[in-house]
């Protein structure tokens, strides 16, 4: 009866893995198609992207608010997730900062169509920019601290106000293909900076 019931065990691990796999590749597949076609976008579409049935996307995700929700949920993780480590694993705190306000510009980009979803009556969207700033606002602290500390840039930046400042850059991106806000984030980075004769 033992083997039998580790086989079990195994093969529900096995299910549970399978499952979570499918999840995260769905995730993944449908932030790729919000950035292209917003959050309104076909569930087939999203399917064919992850190269998965539909039945298995409204099984993990029953409404696309849903969908929407853990997409954005998961990006805001895996921006959070990323500070400590480009700080462990960067040149300096600046480059750490720099590498992840571009990530985290990355992640604005990829809005799209979710300010229109936001403004919904569902308690779920109601609660996810609450989320965003108690996951990233405490990262980007750190990230600040960190280069000031190094004498990379000046103090006094707050990290609400940096990234206020970042989202605010990024608006209209989708409305002129002239507009390039990387650019003058870059510039806002260089304005951090304190330069050699400080």
């Amino acid at each position: 009866m033992a083997p039998d019931s580790t086989a079990g065990q195994s093969s529900s691990r096995g299910k549970r893995a399978d499952a979570q796999r499918n999840r995260q590749t769905v995730l993944a597949a449908a932030a790729e198609v919000f950035v292209t076609s917003g959050v309104d976008a076909p569930i087939r579409q999203i399917a064919a992207r992850a190269g998965v049935g539909m039945a298995t996307i409204y099984r993990h995700f029953p409404a696309r608010a849903d969908l929407v929700t853990a997409v954005y949920r998961h990006q805001i993780e895996a921006c959070a997730e990323a500070g400590p480590k480009l700080l462990a694993d960067a040149d300096s705190p600046f480059a750490a900062l720099s590498r992840w306000i571009d990530l985290f510009v990355d992640f604005l980009v990829t809005k799209h169509g979710l300010a229109d979803a936001l403004q919904s009556d569902d308690d779920r969207f109601a609660a996810l920019h609450t989320y965003f700033l108690d996951r990233l606002l405490p990262v980007c602290a750190q990230l600040l601290d960190a280069a000031v500390e190094a004498g990379d840039i000046r103090p006094g930046t707050q990290p609400y106000e940096l990234m206020r400042g970042i989202g605010n850059l990024c608006i209209g991106r989708d409305d002129d293909p002239r507009y390039d806000p990387r650019r003058l984030i870059a510039l806002l980075l260089r304005g951090l900076q304190r330069s050699p004769a400080t």
